[in-house]
């Protein structure tokens, strides 16, 4: 196991996404400075239904997926990703064909674990519009939880819920003000130092999006 933490018993890349932006002072970051997770630090410790104890292996696993979205979506050299290995990660949506950190880094995860949809094509969209989609659909935020563990490594699974405001447009339709949320369960295939292999996700994107759209019902949705 690599070992780059202060006291030599955490791996960089399990210490958390404010760690790992510090400690990489040379990336390449896709807007020329590091993300700013100020949002998730005043707003989601309020809002999420979720309390881990610390080290323990439901936080660790959403601080590595926390940190893998930040490197998918931040950092455009994927020779610059930590957490996961590089030249063997594979990231599917609902048993669709995998894509690799070559394509990652040039679609997009929005693309990727959204796809084709009746209410979002990715095919009609770039890395960064893809981005600005769904950051102008939730401006105050869309959070992420893992709520539930059911398996240990080397083969994680476990349940997630992503959420927030729908307080902007999304692709033409006016924002309700609701708040918005989204459950999904995830395997996660990890090397033996934790650093990811593969991850397939599962969720239905249909609801999701057309609750965007203002077209199908609202069941995972709450007032905000």
């Amino acid at each position: 196991m690599s070992d780059d933490s202060p006291t030599g018993t955490t791996p960089l890349h399990l210490q958390g996404r404010d760690a790992v932006i510090a400690a990489c002072p040379d990336a390449r970051w896709r807007h020329g400075a590091p993300p700013d997770y100020h949002l998730s630090r005043e707003v989601m410790p309020g809002e999420r239904t979720t309390r881990h104890e610390p080290g323990s292996l439901a936080d660790i696993v959403e601080q590595l997926v926390q940190v893998f979205e930040m490197e998918l979506s931040h950092k455009a050299d994927p020779a610059q990703w930590v957490s996961m290995v590089t030249d063997r990660i594979k990231v599917s949506l609902n048993g669709g064909p995998p894509a690799d950190a070559a394509e990652l880094a040039e679609r997009g995860s929005y693309n990727i674990l959204i796809g084709e949809n009746p209410y979002y094509s990715a095919a009609e969209e770039s890395f960064e519009s893809s981005h600005q989609v769904f950051h102008q659909a939730f401006p105050g935020g869309f959070f992420w939880e893992v709520l539930e563990v059911y398996s240990p490594p080397p083969v994680i699974t476990f349940k997630w819920r992503h959420w927030g405001t729908f307080s902007g447009p999304y692709k033409g339709t006016e924002p309700t003000g609701e708040r918005i949320e989204l459950y999904g369960v995830t395997v996660a295939r990890c090397a033996p130092d934790l650093r990811l292999v593969e991850t397939e996700h599962f969720y239905d994107n249909t609801t999701f999006l057309g609750s965007l759209s203002g077209v199908t019902p609202r069941p995972g949705s709450a007032q905000a």
